[in-house]
């Protein structure tokens, strides 16, 4: 079964949910490469008051052509007021 941009999105959510414990607050980017996939997605590492003063996390999830996890990073932290 091919797997679509769609589902490859959804199940890297997924993924990052079960090793951090945190659900994804956007999917940033998403990239159909040679072996598979690199889905770019981002949640919310701290809260903070004001909401501007949050810590966003960056991660990419590699996924291969079957939806299966082959690497997952953190790739940087940023304050949600911080734009790029």
């Amino acid at each position: 079964m091919t797997l679509g941009a769609e589902q490859v999105g959804l199940l890297a959510m997924e993924r990052m949910t079960r090793l951090v414990g945190v659900r994804p607050s956007s999917l940033v980017g998403i990239a159909k490469e040679a072996d598979g996939w690199k889905v770019t997605l981002e949640a919310v590492n701290r809260k903070a008051i004001p909401d501007s003063c949050d810590i966003l996390a960056v991660y990419e999830v590699y996924l291969d052509d079957e939806g299966n996890l082959g690497s997952f990073s953190r790739i940087r932290l940023r304050k949600r007021g911080d734009t790029e």
